[in-house]
């Protein structure tokens, strides 16, 4: 029999079309002598299933079930496909675990936790793991630019806590060009942080649950035609992406440990991205992503591929892992 799937996308944050993207290379990807799989929308305003005329039809959030041509349809897993909130905190994960439906991505905690930047380098510090200097502020606290130039120097970059990785990030020259650019920040999250320039190196890690084992796929090297890998350097195709990366065998060897080392800790299952810049030919962490890009052109369907591994056993992986 046939298993439904349920591939959920869209969201709530600034990176909603992205995840549409996401969503639909999934949908036209899954195996269709093994799965049914239905896009669901999820925004807001409205919660539907998309039928290929583009007809919506509700989705009943006290089950997750739709209800097509009189049918009533329920899910046996769910892919998901939302970069940001909901997806991406662990608001959906601790809906579906309340339901009892699996879904593809990693737990409600791991979500919360790897979503909060701030919280995040926190927890993973006492292991070892190389971060920037940081400084935090949250809305409403007084400003000291100078406090915070002092921690972590000139040029530093402003980001957002919680608000995916890519919108509300300046990278900041000047003192007098801090404020306008926590003003950017807060527009995406009550939350900041503020970190060190690494000049180095910036690569991109995919670890992902492969029929059972962690496996760390090939490493991407970004080389970003802006000044840092921004949305439009990610998504708008202003950056280099080049897998395998071009580094040192010693190198390659560091960050995957580190990478697979984060994975673990953190005890994810699913998808992961984490970034990584290497200052002092050390790997120092950035982010980890837990609903990372899954166009065609995203990184970590590239990293896939160049492990031999196709979309449709990617994303069919997935599915089979969280059943499990």
């Amino acid at each position: 029999m046939k298993k439904n799937i349920a591939i959920i996308m869209g969201g709530f944050s600034s990176e909603y079309e992205i995840s549409l993207k996401s969503g639909n290379v999934v949908y036209q990807t899954l195996n269709k002598e093994i799965y049914d799989a239905y896009r669901i929308h999820v925004f807001k305003n409205k919660w539907v299933y998309v039928d290929n005329e583009d007809n919506e039809f509700p989705v009943d959030k006290n089950d997750f079930s739709i209800i097509v041509n009189k049918n009533k349809i329920n899910f046996h897993c769910v892919f998901n496909a939302i970069h940001g909130t909901p997806g991406e905190d662990g608001f959906m994960q601790a809906y579906f675990k309340l339901l009892n439906i699996p879904q593809t991505s990693c737990d409600m905690y791991q979500a919360a936790l790897t979503f909060n930047k701030r919280d995040c380098l926190s927890v993973l510090k006492p292991y070892g793991i190389k971060t920037a200097e940081s400084f935090y502020v949250n809305l409403g606290d007084k400003i000291d630019a100078n406090a915070i130039v002092k921690k972590v120097g000139l040029p530093c970059f402003v980001k957002a806590n919680k608000a995916g990785s890519s919108f509300g990030i300046t990278k900041v020259y000047k003192l007098e060009d801090m404020q306008h650019a926590i003003d950017v920040a807060f527009k995406e999250d009550d939350e900041i942080i503020i970190e060190s320039f690494l000049d180095g190196t910036e690569v991109s890690v995919g670890v992902i649950k492969y029929k059972g084992e962690t496996k760390v796929l090939p490493i991407t090297e970004i080389v970003s035609d802006n000044d840092f890998f921004d949305y439009k350097a990610k998504y708008l195709g202003e950056s280099k992406e080049i897998t395998p990366a071009r580094i040192s065998e010693e190198m390659t060897e560091k960050v995957n440990k580190v990478a697979k080392q984060v994975y673990d800790i953190l005890k994810m299952t699913g998808f992961s991205r984490s970034e990584y810049i290497f200052k002092d030919g050390e790997p120092h962490l950035l982010e980890v992503n837990t609903v990372p890009g899954l166009t065609k052109a995203s990184i970590l369907p590239q990293q896939a591929a160049a492990a031999g591994i196709t979309l449709e056993e990617l994303f069919g992986n997935a599915i089979e892992e969280a059943l499990k």
